[in-house]
């Protein structure tokens, strides 16, 4: 690098360090971007019958770019960013839909077929969506062209880089009610043999935490010990959580799960307020292993709220009814019985799907835990300092949730807009409404199908990328415009690994 490694170290360190962070409506103003991309790419899909939109050149342009410029070249105009795209989607919006043609009855292959795929759009969207914010933000802090303003911050405030490690988190609960919804039972099932199987399923990322600890401190690379701690770091605590949720499963059998999570939310703020654990954290010196790493071990209860306030949406928009799941806990809190879903057989066709209530369900949620995020800072529950990452407190777990389940309703509505559901009054009264196929089948990009499917790995690939780039490149005294180019090569890279392998599990948690 032609510069001393170890001052290097030093000022990158100072680089990420003392951030303060941004606003609440500055952040979502950022991440509007997503969305209307999202917007413009399935615009211009249903108003096209060329197949180049779904080709990944084309895909990487409208759907991933906006977000990289979203959080450097436009992060402190993001509005104009959702205004620029927002212009050409309007006006194709003048145009009439390209015609998929009239719905015919399905064969029992084809029915078997559909009902296997069952497709979540919306859902796919909204991961790949927070991968690549979070995939592209850990390399783009590490230039100037990214703001201070968005890195994460210090010991309390919000910025993008706060919110991508919460959203993580709550991704992982919403994918983690997939056994839950296909079989409520499993909830009954045996403790122990259910931390076997999950356990070995999460050692490969506990191992991934281990192996990156070593690395870290085997080389000269910067790090933030006030992150997780000395030792402790994200993949610790991903690999922790799903061991956390499966000893609740017999309290998730009787309790409402977001019920729950707010609970275990009240109690970390009890122990940061009451306890003292906020000070230990910020003032404590590090003079052993608990106290090296506590950072990670105090905001581990936080992060089981997250992770659970993700569960109980997953088991809101994962089934047909949103209702469902909570059928199931009221039959059996009623009569004892494991009935799965107060006996209704458990679908998931998309046809037979009851979106319009799963909208109105996830807006009503949205906005509870907007409204108790605003109480919350009214009535200073936890401290007047504010929303903290680093301790995951109150106000923190209850603006992940908010965002969250905001956002996953954009894209819901969008799936709604874009490819309504067919009205049962045009067939035969008499045909069941799931031998029909709609006009429009809901869509995901293929880039985000590919992005999902080895989502884990596809992390994993940036964070060796960054790290690789990192040492190689005094990042912190790049121009804007050569940051730009490794960025823009950078995401190349990691979407186009993920589109070579979208037809190939790579690995399966």
């Amino acid at each position: 690098m032609g510069r001393d490694a170890g001052n290097y170290k030093q000022l990158k360190e100072d680089f990420v360090s003392g951030a303060t962070g941004s606003t609440v409506t500055h952040v979502n103003l950022i991440s509007s971007a997503a969305l209307v991309s999202v917007f413009l790419y399935h615009t211009l899909l249903s108003r096209t019958s060329s197949t180049r939109l779904t080709k990944f050149p084309i895909s990487w342009v409208i759907l991933v770019l906006p977000l990289l410029f979203s959080m450097t070249l436009f992060a402190e105009m993001p509005a104009l960013l959702s205004i620029l795209m927002l212009i050409p989607a309007l006006g194709l919006s003048l145009f009439s839909r390209h015609e998929l043609g009239t719905p015919l009855p399905l064969n029992e292959s084809e029915r078997g077929t559909a009902n296997a795929k069952a497709p979540l759009p919306f859902l796919t969207t909204y991961r790949a969506h927070m991968l690549l914010m979070t995939v592209l933000g850990i390399l783009a802090v590490d230039f100037p062209v990214f703001p201070r303003s968005l890195a994460k911050c210090e010991s309390f405030g919000v910025s993008l880089m706060d919110l991508g490690v919460g959203a993580f988190v709550f991704s992982q609960g919403v994918i983690s009610a997939i056994p839950l919804v296909k079989s409520p039972i499993y909830l009954a099932s045996p403790v122990f043999s259910k931390l076997s199987v999950t356990t070995r399923k999460v050692f490969p990322v506990m191992v991934l935490g281990i192996v990156r600890v070593l690395l870290v401190k085997g080389t000269e690379y910067p790090e933030h010990e006030t992150e997780y701690g000395t030792h402790w770091n994200f993949f610790i605590t991903l690999a922790l959580l799903p061991l956390m949720e499966i000893l609740l499963h017999p309290v998730i059998l009787r309790v409402p799960i977001s019920m729950l999570g707010i609970l275990i939310a009240m109690c970390q703020q009890f122990g940061l307020s009451v306890f003292g654990l906020q000070n230990v954290v910020f003032f404590s010196p590090r003079v052993g292993v608990l106290s090296a790493n506590k950072e990670g071990i105090v905001s581990l209860l936080g992060y089981l709220a997250v992770h659970l306030l993700g569960l109980s949406t997953g088991t809101m928009i994962l089934p047909a009814s949103p209702s469902y799941f909570r059928r199931f806990q009221r039959q059996f809190n009623k009569t004892g019985e494991l009935t799965v879903g107060g006996g209704e057989k458990y679908k998931n066709s998309y046809r037979s799907r009851q979106n319009d209530k799963t909208a109105t369900e996830l807006w009503a949620y949205s906005m509870l835990w907007w409204a108790l995020l605003g109480l919350t800072r009214l009535i200073q529950i936890d401290g007047k300092e504010g929303v903290s990452r680093r301790v995951v407190n109150l106000s923190y777990i209850l603006w992940v949730a908010a965002y969250n389940t905001s956002f996953i309703l954009g894209y819901l509505l969008m799936d709604l807009y874009f490819y309504p559901s067919p009205s049962k009054s045009r067939y035969n009264r008499q045909q069941s409404n799931e031998d029909v196929l709609p006009a429009r089948v809901a869509v995901s990009a293929p880039l985000f199908e590919a992005i999902n499917k080895n989502g884990l790995v596809i992390f994993l690939l940036a964070n060796v990328f960054t790290g690789l780039i990192n040492l190689t490149i005094p990042t912190m005294f790049t121009s804007n415009f050569w940051a730009m180019v490794i960025l823009c090569g950078y995401s190349i890279g990691v979407c186009a690994t993920a589109w070579a392998l979208r037809n190939t599990r790579v690995w399966k948690l």
